[in-house]
């Protein structure tokens, strides 16, 4: 028997991988924002009425972080009014609800990686609005909800850091990256592979989700250029220039290091997340691979 699950933000880079990983016996139905306007909370009842879903993954979201600053209203309207419209949703037809949040909601300056339960303190909208959106889904759902946080991700597709260091090394000799914020890429390989154990297991609660492993955004930077040389993604010489914070100023603050700590999800699920350095090798594989031949 299939398991009927509506995944929000289709056209995303974690959607597009939650809909390449699909399960054999997950219906998935997958929304853009044409299809679903997941701020109106009229239409995003009647398609849960209509489609009856055991699952809700609400993978979409605003991600400007910069642009935040000026769109606040914006930015709270996807990050956190339309995930309580989702959560009221779920409630009334008794269906469970996913949804992804961000290592932003802390302030950066913990000693050790932050555990789910510890106390959040945004520094810009971007994490003020993706908290407000936990705090709803929490209200409504309580238990019956899964709420799981990640960072810096990136895939084979979308906008991300990764993408648009692969363009800049095919367009400039030299790029300068910052060198002291620290946490862990996640490659939406990974991320997929444990929502999908966390839906099919009915998780709940509040967990963290990164690949394994510490970076600076040079650290990634590096990485990426070292790889996608070996690869033949990248083939001229570019010189990565590591700088700090100060001098690359930003309309949002970034925290300074925001590591997850992942032991609880790692724990529920039975999955242990690989390195990031070997999820980067992975990703930059299957941009590189040749397309599969139609069945």
């Amino acid at each position: 028997m299939s398991t009927t699950v509506i995944v929000t933000g289709a056209h995303g880079q974690f959607a597009q991988q939650l809909i390449t990983d699909q399960p054999a016996h997950v219906r998935l139905i997958a929304f853009n924002r044409a299809q679903l306007d997941i701020t109106d909370a009229v239409q995003v009842q009647q398609c849960l009425q209509h489609h009856r879903p055991a699952w809700v993954i609400n993978a979409a979201a605003y991600t400007a972080v910069d642009r935040a600053e000026s769109e606040t209203a914006a930015a709270f309207a996807v990050n956190a009014e339309a995930p309580g419209h989702l959560a009221q949703a779920a409630a009334r037809i008794g269906a469970r609800m996913l949804h992804l949040s961000t290592d932003y909601v802390f302030d950066g300056q913990s000693p050790r990686p932050y555990r789910p339960d510890d106390a959040t303190a945004p520094i810009n909208q971007y994490g003020h609005s993706k908290l407000a959106g936990e705090r709803k889904v929490q209200a409504v759902l309580g238990s019956e909800a899964l709420i799981v946080r990640t960072a810096w991700v990136y895939g084979t597709t979308g906008q991300n850091f990764l993408h648009t260091l692969l363009r800049l090394m095919r367009e400039r000799d030299r790029i300068s990256v910052v060198a002291d914020q620290i946490g862990t890429p996640t490659a939406t390989p990974t991320l997929s592979r444990f929502i999908w154990r966390a839906v099919e297991q009915g998780l709940g609660g509040l967990h963290h989700c990164t690949d394994a492993g510490v970076a600076s955004w040079y650290d990634f930077a590096q990485a990426i250029y070292s790889l996608a040389q070996a690869q033949g993604l990248v083939q001229r010489a570019v010189s990565i220039v590591p700088i700090s914070t100060a001098q690359y100023p930003t309309p949002a603050r970034r925290p300074a290091c925001a590591l997850l700590d992942k032991s609880s999800l790692w724990e529920a699920t039975g999955l242990i997340a690989p390195h990031w350095r070997d999820s980067l090798h992975a990703v930059l594989q299957a941009i590189t691979a040749p397309p599969k031949a139609p069945v």
